[in-house]
């Protein structure tokens, strides 16, 4: 399974499902992250937290934690 956090910077992915549940599943769908979105990295911080996204036409930053919630191809 690879997830958003596999995807190196300049990579562009697609969603293919959320794992996780309740308010955490919430939260990543309130920030537009759904099935079959396109999701392109454009920057990871130098640890590796948090990533910098481009989705829907507007940046996003997501933790590591989150990005291995998303599943992606």
């Amino acid at each position: 399974m690879k997830t958003l956090k596999d995807v190196p910077v300049g990579g562009t992915c697609k969603v293919v499902k959320l794992h996780g549940e309740g308010p955490v599943k919430r939260r990543i769908m309130d920030m537009g992250i759904t099935k079959g979105v396109e999701i392109y990295v454009r920057k990871v911080a130098p640890l590796g937290d948090p990533m910098e996204l481009n989705l829907r036409g507007y940046e996003l930053s997501v933790r590591k934690g989150d990005a291995e919630m998303i599943e992606v191809e």
